[in-house]
């Protein structure tokens, strides 16, 4: 007899969990790392984060114009004739709106806490390390992008959170 298949859900759920639970861990330990900083030392941290975002973001551009170049039926710009000139711009479009929310959510957490400079660090290596999973799991569906997704979207809405906290303080 086999085992029941699992829905996509179910991986995807698994890949969130995982993503959240890292998520927390790095909050947990960036707080727990992080002495107070001076203003100065704090923007440079977040134009190191801000420099990855962009980097990011760059490669997600290039690969969609490396792709379209590649391609006879998309090099005059219209979408939908390519699979992967597609799935390129799905990935730049994910990828740009974590970058900007990302970007909201250091420089909030940058500014308004002398704490922020190891949780901004880890978070900046969680986008790397989400951005690598998403895409290289892009064309095999929801269940292997999920973590990648997680690792960059949880880590921005503990940053917002953190700042949100640090307000009250």
């Amino acid at each position: 007899m086999s085992a029941p298949k699992r829905s996509p859900q179910t991986g995807v759920a698994r890949g969130i969990g995982i993503g959240l639970g890292l998520t927390i861990a790095a909050a947990i330990l960036g707080s727990y790392r992080s002495s107070a900083a001076v203003l100065e030392a704090r923007l440079t941290t977040l134009g190191i984060a801000l420099l990855v975002l962009g980097l990011w973001m760059a490669a997600a551009i290039g690969d969609v114009a490396r792709r379209r170049f590649a391609s006879t039926a998309a090099i005059g710009g219209r979408d939908g004739v390519d699979d992967r000139v597609d799935a390129a711009n799905a990935i730049l479009r994910n990828t740009a709106e974590q970058a900007l929310l990302a970007s909201i959510a250091y420089a909030a957490l940058t500014l308004i806490s002398d704490h922020a400079r190891v949780p901004v660090a880890l978070f900046a290596a969680c986008f790397t390390a989400g951005r690598l999973l998403f895409w290289s799991g892009y064309r095999d569906g929801a269940e292997a992008r999920a973590l990648g997704f997680a690792l960059t979207f949880y880590p921005s809405i503990a940053a917002l959170l953190m700042a949100a906290l640090a307000t009250l303080r």
